[in-house]
């Protein structure tokens, strides 16, 4: 069987250009779409050969916590009349990292041993954009075992301003 990436990418390429002007705002729709088919008993449900895609296109909208465009439920029947579903969350993946290429922003998971207070929050991410030099959508996660400090993840990019990552340095140099 094909990588889900390789069966992703087409469905992706095809909604980004149908989508036009209106990519970004379709991005929530099919991010929600994807939550959804990442369930794995509805993905069970669809492959049962007695369900037809209408009855799993009827599920998932009753599923769904948003109302659906025309064009995410047009997107969503395509998928499904091709047997696709389980390919869902790669192509909203796919579909997403297009919208971000479009508008020059890069997704950043902002990983913290402690709560960022809210109104520290833009700073952070204002500091972060110049020294990536691009927009970023910033997620904050907590990850108690950095002891302290930051660790920021964009794309392909680490910058690990954490005490863990410190201490793993000096005991790296002690024991050299």
């Amino acid at each position: 069987m094909a990588e889900i990436a390789t069966i992703a990418r087409p469905y992706a390429e095809a909604l980004f250009k149908a989508a036009g002007a209106q990519a970004a705002a379709l991005s929530a729709e099919v991010g929600a779409l994807a939550a959804v088919a990442a369930d794995e008993q509805l993905r069970q449900f669809a492959d049962n050969p007695k369900t037809s895609s209408d009855q799993v296109l009827g599920v998932v909208l009753g599923v769904v916590n948003q109302p659906l465009s025309a064009s995410a439920q047009n997107f969503l029947r395509a998928v499904l009349d091709n047997g696709r579903l389980a390919a869902l969350p790669e192509i909203a993946s796919q579909f997403h990292a297009l919208v971000n290429a479009q508008s020059g922003v890069s997704d950043a998971l902002i990983e913290s041993a402690f709560p960022i207070e809210p109104a520290q929050l833009p700073d952070v991410v204002s500091t972060l954009e110049q020294r990536f030099s691009r927009k970023l959508n910033a997620r904050v996660e907590l990850r108690p075992e950095l002891i302290g400090g930051i660790r920021v993840i964009v794309g392909d990019e680490v910058l690990d301003a954490s005490v863990k990552a410190r201490l793993d340095h000096m005991k790296v140099a002690l024991t050299a």
